[in-house]
């Protein structure tokens, strides 16, 4: 280590000698435990397939008719070794797992022939930012991009299509720019927009100043810089002002709270309190003594693997706090341009071997952790699916084999955006997010590079490698009377 990065370690770690003695005897969280709606609603009662549990009619957004995978490879999520079966859906649920041979399927179901291919739970991305400026938008914080909600739409339903060619059935989005996530949501729940399912926290939450502030920026600054309603980010200031900014986020249709450093204690701790009040995880993009208020705070998740002290893994360990390292992001911009440059709440070393060491500490230390990739620089989406099979490999280099790794993609994502009851696994039950692959990823994620079919919602949108949507079907005119 250089001289310059002793220095810098030695403030750090001099700096977080004053958190652990805070630590030393643990109260809990300072804000209320998540409001569990489930516990109201009985499962004869019919809920919306989010974090929000809305009751809906029985039939809202299932597909009719039924289909069956014959003849391919199970991987089921589970954590148990890939074997043969069959899969049996009958509209957007997993209704059987069956054994080969078995042919207890509806008479009238589609038969989807897999031989020589693995059928496995759709990917999860917990990490996106679907309407993110690309390439010479990005250079500029005031480009007319960052305001328009047609071309902010127009980059995300592009991306939702490669997602879905790489094999991603879920994204959770993490900060995009105004309605764009909530529209797209309801437009993919209903069929109508091919892509992953979105769960998304609407807009970013941070103080004047904080990380991804200046995603609120463009002409007429700051007159509009708290009430942008197209930006990426919302400004608060105070815990009211941090407490509005949940609810605004929870009216438009809020899966999860997004917030970010820097804040006070007293402005986490009501947002947190606020969003556990709507039955809404929270998570935080934060470093430093900001993941110290944060863990005291009480908040579900945190993204990427930035500094942090012993005592704060040990109690995200302890108190089931999830991390999402997304370990490809800081490899793709150390790489692309040198460093994560101009960033105040990125002041400290920050490169390939911090970032894997700070995942590794987190994994041996029993942290639950999923797959993200906040890959929105240079190539963006371009990168997938390399950046998503990187991100694999990188997990298997902090402790996990091959087929934990797949399982961090799929069960411990959907548990970490609490929808572990529904997603994540080929189980009867689960709601049909499945993908065929033409070989065998649990010993090779290069196979994910062969994603051939992709269901959501029980829905075909992914078909020889191609996004399939189902074709227009005319509506007679109205006859003259």
């Amino acid at each position: 280590m250089t001289m310059t990065g002793k220095f810098m370690g030695a403030v750090l770690c001099a700096s977080l000698l004053f958190t652990p003695a805070a630590f030393a005897q643990d109260g809990g969280p300072l804000a209320r435990p998540i409001y569990e709606r489930d516990q109201w609603l009985p499962p004869s009662v019919p809920t919306s397939d989010d974090v929000l549990r809305v009751p809906t009619p029985a039939t809202y957004n299932a597909p009719k008719g039924s289909f069956v995978l014959v003849g391919g490879r199970l991987f089921d999520g589970t954590g148990k070794a890939a074997r043969p079966a069959t899969v049996v859906v009958i509209g957007k649920t997993i209704t059987a797992v069956l054994e080969p041979g078995d042919r207890n399927w509806p008479a009238e179901a589609v038969v989807h022939d897999v031989t020589g291919k693995t059928v496995m739970p759709g990917l999860i991305d917990l990490h996106t930012h679907l309407t993110f400026m690309a390439g010479s938008d990005a250079a500029s914080v005031y480009s007319s991009a960052n305001l328009s909600a047609s071309e902010s739409t127009m980059r995300a339903v592009k991306r939702m299509s490669v997602y879905l060619e790489s094999g991603i059935t879920s994204v959770r989005d993490v900060a995009s720019h105004g309605d764009v996530p909530f529209v797209l949501k309801r437009l993919q729940a209903s069929g109508e927009v091919p892509g992953p399912r979105i769960f998304t926290a609407g807009q970013l939450i941070t103080q004047t100043g904080g990380h991804a502030a200046i995603h609120t920026f463009g002409p007429g600054w700051p007159e509009v810089a708290n009430g942008n309603p197209n930006g990426m980010a919302r400004i608060a200031s105070g815990p009211d002002g941090w407490r509005e900014a949940v609810r605004i986020q929870f009216a438009k249709g809020a899966d999860l709270i997004k917030l970010a450093s820097e804040y006070s204690q007293d402005e986490i701790t009501a947002a947190v309190d606020e969003a556990h009040s709507l039955g809404l995880p929270v998570t935080v993009d934060a470093e430093t003594q900001y993941i110290d208020m944060a863990i005291k705070a009480g908040v579900d998740s945190i993204e990427h693997p930035l500094p942090r002290s012993d005592a704060a893994v040990a109690l995200m360990a302890k108190r089931g706090i999830a991390s999402v390292p997304t370990m490809i992001a800081y490899r793709v911009i150390q790489r692309g341009s040198g460093g994560y440059f101009g960033s105040t709440s990125r002041r400290f070393e920050l490169n390939e071997t911090t970032i894997e060491a700070m995942a590794a500490k987190m994994r041996r230390a029993g942290v639950k952790m999923g797959i993200g990739l906040d890959v929105v620089a240079l190539a963006g989406t371009g990168f997938l699916p390399g950046s998503y099979i990187d991100e694999l490999e990188s997990f298997t280099r902090i402790g996990f084999t091959k087929s934990e790794a797949l399982v961090a993609a799929t069960k411990t994502g959907a548990e970490i955006m609490r929808m572990g009851d529904r997603l994540g696994t080929i189980e009867p039950g689960k709601l049909a997010d499945i993908i065929v692959v033409d070989g065998n990823p649990d010993q090779d994620f290069a196979a994910l590079r062969r994603v051939k079919t992709a269901f959501v919602n029980g829905r075909l949108m992914l078909q020889d490698g191609r996004i399939y949507k189902e074709p227009h079907v005319e509506v007679p005119l109205p006859e003259r009377k």
